[in-house]
């Protein structure tokens, strides 16, 4: 198919197609003439692959580049490529702000208990792990450390999503097909599960509260 035609399948702008050429996120068409390249399906798929890692994950150019490499790269294993992009996923967070004080101490200490205890596979320089030791660290800091006892019950919960999150992405057997599923799921699940959470809360907050009298 010409430009255009892959411009209208994928509704990604011509100008934009050349950027992602340039950028080498999109592998040039075959030239056909000095002034003319045709593309295929193999660049219509890998179009919407960047629409979804730019539009769905919020990636970069540069973050969308690093995932598209690990899934060239044939020799990376299928866990490693899911946590290249995974990874992109995670806003940067720093331990909570500062590095020394006492709330970001005490909330490392606190998720690396919680990792060992759990037996996860899961490493101080991830970036999650930063991201809980900051959340930990900023509910002590406006007097709700005790929010963190509930810690064990949200990782029971995130185990469970974790098993079916997986075997989802695991129904794909082609590696752009894993990392697009691990984008939508992990970014629009991320919604789900919050839309569900609020929901579940307004039941049990029925409940609990049923005999009070509703204003």
């Amino acid at each position: 198919m010409r430009i255009g035609e892959l411009s209208r399948r994928t509704g990604v702008p011509v100008p934009t197609i050349k950027y992602y050429v340039r950028e080498g996120l999109l592998p040039p068409g075959e030239l056909s003439s000095p002034n003319q390249a045709s593309y295929d399906d193999g660049h219509e798929r890998r179009l919407r692959l960047i629409r979804a890692l730019l539009e769905v994950g919020g990636l970069s150019v540069a973050a969308i580049g690093d995932v598209l490499e690990a899934i060239d790269d044939k020799e990376q294993p299928v866990h490693k490529l899911l946590g290249t992009a995974a990874r992109r996923l995670v806003p940067e967070y720093g331990d909570g702000g500062v590095d020394d004080d006492a709330e970001t101490v005490l909330a490392r200490e606190r998720v690396t208990r919680l990792i060992e205890e759990r037996g996860w596979r899961v490493h101080a320089g991830n970036k999650a792990f930063g991201a809980l030791v900051a959340a930990l660290a900023s509910l002590a800091r406006v007097g709700h450390g005790s929010f963190a006892e509930l810690l064990d019950d949200y990782a029971d919960a995130a185990e469970r999503v974790a098993r079916v999150d997986l075997e989802y992405t695991g129904r794909r057997a082609d590696r752009a097909d894993l990392v697009e599923a691990v984008v939508v799921g992990t970014v629009v699940g991320d919604a789900m599960f919050a839309a569900l959470r609020r929901m579940a809360q307004v039941d049990a907050s029925s409940r609990l509260f049923a005999g009070e009298r509703q204003e």
